[in-house]
């Protein structure tokens, strides 16, 4: 399993013996050898720990690349909160369990899409009836959404591109194909669950 890491400056390639504590302090003051030497120590516990959730190899070593990147962007440890090793495999759990749930939400307003676009012809009035109603919560839950998400989620789920291709596509970063994606289906959900218990 490799993933992308910074890469170390000529002379900082030494091995480390130091303790977790102190190579998160070096982490902070961004030495690249000291992220490398954390890798190495725990890439393994951070992949099994989001492959259990995820049940996806490919998923998990994505996972695996976000938490170290996270750590070296952003590292929030505590050592008074408990141990570094702890810290991670939470830190994994946490955002294994958020990305499940964004597949879970995504998968569910993809049906929502599909079925503006692919009505059924054999129904019974019930069933157009539900659908009908359906289909208009999901027009009005689109309907409110800026611009630039509705059009990222509409590549997304009329056309079946990936975000690699949206980005391509609209020409913007795919982190921000990304942010707008996540920061749509969060809206859609809202907006969804807000008519259903009106």
């Amino acid at each position: 399993m490799d993933i992308y890491l910074p890469s170390s400056p000529q002379g900082q390639n030494t091995p480390w013996k130091s303790t977790d504590d102190v190579l998160i302090n070096q982490v902070k003051a961004k030495r690249v050898g000291a992220l490398q030497e954390i890798y190495r120590r725990y890439a393994r516990l951070v992949h099994a720990s989001a492959l259990r959730i995820l049940k996806s190899k490919e998923e998990a070593e994505d996972m695996t690349q976000e938490i170290f990147l996270l750590l070296w962007h952003q590292c929030r440890y505590d050592n008074s909160r408990g141990s570094f090793k702890n810290f991670l495999v939470m830190k994994t759990r946490s955002r294994s369990i958020d990305k499940l749930r964004s597949h879970q939400t995504r998968h569910r307003i993809s049906q929502h899409l599909q079925a503006i676009h692919s009505p059924r012809t054999s129904t019974t009035p019930i069933e157009q009836a539900v659908r009908s109603q359906s289909v208009q919560s999901v027009r009005a839950a689109l309907s409110r959404l800026p611009r630039t998400e509705r059009e990222v989620l509409k590549s997304a789920y009329y056309e079946e591109l990936s975000h690699a291709e949206i980005a391509n596509q609209l020409d913007i970063p795919l982190g921000t194909v990304k942010s707008r994606s996540r920061q749509a289906l969060r809206k859609m959900r809202e907006a969804l669950l807000e008519q259903n218990s009106a």
